[in-house]
């Protein structure tokens, strides 16, 4: 395969066909092991989906062709849930509600990835620090904790999605409605926080500023703290259709952990290492969970 850096249109080009790629050999995957339980199938799926955009992303020496994984899988699998589960055991209404998150909150994300994405001549700075750091060992570390770690995250926060189509039998209630507002006002706040923060890098004058209005006033990563909300809010309509499935707690929880005590301070030291006056802010805005409006120490 020829591994030269092509152009930004290109890239996309690659991308979408290691991405088919990716879902058509999962779908071989699938069929083979078609008589197990269909949760290991899924997983067994996503595990070898993973290691064909990991191929692609060694042929390319560019860990970033497996970022858009995160909001594209899920759409695929929530598809494949759909077709394998009817007819439904449970309310249909409850099956197009949380099929209809995820499409909407898969699509923006990738969306959002795909408009600051510099094509195949970029990587994520997190991975060329890792890559330098790491040096001959970095495709192993890349393997372990920057293609299956994430997949394992995603398929975790996914039993949330399986449980409210797949194996969840109670009828609509009040618990469903909770996750439809937890749910749709996560995906808004991501949408809004990316929004303002395209935004602010796009007019900003002074390349040292920080941006410190609207939701980035709250919280110094709302993206963060609607992605983590979206996540429980797909818990909230798997405890809808299943109240003691509490397994599905794992993914929010193992989500929340990664932004919070991973994401977030590593974000956190490298603008501090470039903007020193980034510790002030940091004084007064909360890392993720928000504060009331208005409201500043």
């Amino acid at each position: 395969m020829d591994t030269q850096t092509p152009s930004r249109t290109l890239s996309f080009m690659v991308c979408a066909v290691a991405y088919l790629f990716a879902v058509g050999i999962a779908l071989v995957a699938a069929y083979i092991f078609r008589t197990y339980p269909l949760l290991y199938v899924i997983g067994i799926a996503d595990l070898v989906a993973t290691a064909v955009i990991f191929a692609w992303s060694y042929a390319y020496n560019n860990t970033s062709l497996y970022d858009a994984y995160w909001s594209v899988i899920p759409i695929v699998i929530t598809i494949a849930l759909l077709i394998t589960s009817w007819p439904l055991q449970g309310p249909l209404l409850r099956a197009l509600l949380v099929s209809g998150c995820i499409l909407w909150w898969g699509v923006r994300l990738t969306y959002n990835w795909a408009r600051g994405w510099g094509g195949l001549a970029h990587q994520d700075w997190r991975y060329v620090n890792l890559q330098k750091s790491t040096g001959p060992f970095y495709w192993i570390v890349s393997l372990l904790g920057l293609h299956l770690f994430p997949t394992v995250l995603v398929f975790l926060g996914m039993l949330s999605v399986y449980t409210a189509i797949y194996k969840g039998t109670r009828p609509m209630n009040l618990l469903d409605l909770l996750a439809l507002t937890v749910t749709v006002g996560a995906i808004l706040v991501e949408t809004i926080a990316d929004k303002q923060l395209h935004t602010f890098v796009r007019n900003r004058k002074d390349p040292l500023a920080i941006l410190d209005r609207g939701l980035w006033g709250q919280s110094r990563h709302p993206n963060y703290f609607g992605e983590c909300t979206f996540w429980w809010g797909m818990c909230l309509f798997s405890l809808a259709a299943a109240p003691k499935e509490y397994i599905v707690l794992v993914g929010p929880i193992a989500m929340t952990c990664l932004f919070y005590f991973v994401s977030i301070p590593m974000i956190d030291k490298r603008m501090l290492k470039k903007r020193p006056h980034y510790e002030q802010l940091m004084k007064e805005i909360p890392a993720m969970f928000p504060h009331p409006p208005g409201f500043r120490k």
